[in-house]
Parts: structure tokens; sequence; C-alpha cells
């Protein structure tokens, strides 16, 4: 009987001693949607469906557009009012904000969906500055008081061809104006040198070439999808967006 009690108490001292298996990790649950230029934060309304469905907190950013630093001031009152860490998200100019918003320290993780992944000292101007060779030109029309506006007659073809016909003449005609100055906003530190990143890459973009897009997504180290899209693709594609968010609100947590 006492060997019996020996072994049990020893058998229980090394189960004790054993590590604990750790926990998974939970997943960022806070994600902050960051919008481009010549639109507004309406175009995410399926993306934060989705999300929102799955469990996550979403925010919606809603830039002025006017300047970087006031897009990035806005960008960064968001985050700080969401709970706990964030997965911030930016599509076109906006994956401009993210580089310079994100080094906040409760954002996680950044996902550019066919966006700019500027450098240090880049903007949108010098990123466009010389495209290349047979490259689609988007058709901004000359600025007015200092900003800028797509052709409304070439806006489908060129911002969101394989989005409903209806919902693209609607974006044509609630433009926002881009403000000249945001275009010339630099990044300071970008975000994605100390942050988890991930791509998306829209192959049928007439806005940012899809090339530009994957020397960018290389750059910054991220892990890349692609998928066919317009660059619209947040609106034609808001499956293919969300997944990509809950990867990063995954991968983030890991």
């Amino acid at each position: 009987m006492t060997r019996k009690i020996l072994a049990a108490a020893a058998t229980s001292l090394a189960l004790a001693a054993a590590p604990a298996h750790a926990a998974a990790p939970t997943p960022v649950k806070s994600i902050v949607l960051v919008h481009g230029g010549f639109v507004d934060g309406s175009g995410w309304a399926d993306v934060y469906k989705i999300l929102s469905k799955d469990g996550y907190k979403v925010t919606i950013v809603q830039n002025p557009t006017n300047s970087l630093a006031d897009d990035v001031a806005v960008t960064r009152r968001a985050i700080a009012a969401a709970d706990g860490k964030v997965i911030l998200v930016g599509h076109s100019y906006g994956g401009v904000v993210v580089s310079e918003a994100g080094t906040d320290p409760k954002v996680a993780g950044l996902v550019y969906v066919t966006a700019f992944a500027p450098d240090k000292g880049e903007s949108v101007n010098s990123l466009i500055a010389n495209p290349p060779p047979g490259a689609p030109v988007p058709p901004i029309l000359p600025p007015k008081d200092g900003y800028l506006f797509l052709d409304s007659a070439k806006f489908a073809a060129s911002f969101a061809a394989d989005v409903k016909p209806e919902v693209a003449r609607f974006m044509a005609a609630s433009q926002v104006p881009w403000g000249v100055a945001a275009l010339q906003g630099a990044v300071t530190e970008p975000a994605w040198k100390v942050k988890p990143t991930w791509y998306l890459v829209a192959k049928d973009d007439k806005m940012i070439p899809p090339p530009a897009q994957r020397q960018m997504a290389e750059r910054a180290h991220a892990k890349v999808e692609e998928v066919a899209g317009s660059h619209a693709v947040y609106v034609s594609k808001p499956a293919a967006v969300a997944a990509i968010i809950e990867k990063a609100a995954r991968g983030a947590a890991e």
C-alpha cells in the first residue's frame, strides 16, 4: 500500500511540474478601416457587415482627405477609442495614412488593400511620379482650389470596373474632394517596418498597377494574397477583403 501511495504522489508531482500547454492566442478583435481618396467610408459597408457578424468590433474612419496630417490625426483618435489592440486597414491612399498612424502601440498589425505602402519620405506624389510604360493613367482632372476629382465619365472603368453599374455611378457622383496636400504628405516612420503586415493585391486594378502593388508588398515583407478585382475590390469582393483582415487578426495575435 505504501508503495502505491508513494507512486501516486510521484505521479502527481510530475504532472504538477510538467509545463502546461499554452492557451491559443486570442485574435485581435478591434478593426479600424481607413478609406482612400475620392471616396468616403461608406464603401466599407459590406466588409463591416461580415466582420461584425464574425464578432469583431469595427470602426470606420471618415478621413477629411485635406492633408495627410489631418487624416492621421483622425485615424489615431479612432485607434485610441478602440477596445484593446487594433488591426489597422488601409485602402489606396489609406495605406499612406496607416503607414504613418500604425506606429501607435495599440496597433497589432496592418492590412493594405490595393494600397500605397510608402517608405520613409515617400508620398503618393512620389510613388506615382514615374509610372511604368504602358501602365493605365488614372483619369484625374486638373486640380480646382487645391482639390482633385476623377473624371466621372471614366470613374467606373478606372476605379470600379467590377462594381454593379448603379453603385459605380453613385460612387462617381458622390466623389469626395481629395486635397493636393494629402497627396504630397510624406511618411516619417513607416509602420510596416515594425508591425506584422498583410497585403491584398487587386489583379485588375487600373489605379495602382498590380506590379507596383507587389513591389510595395515585397518591400514591406507583407504576407500577400491576390484576388481578381478592381481598385474598388473592397466594394466588389468584400468576402475576400474581410478574409485577409481576419487572417491578420489571428496572425498578429500569435
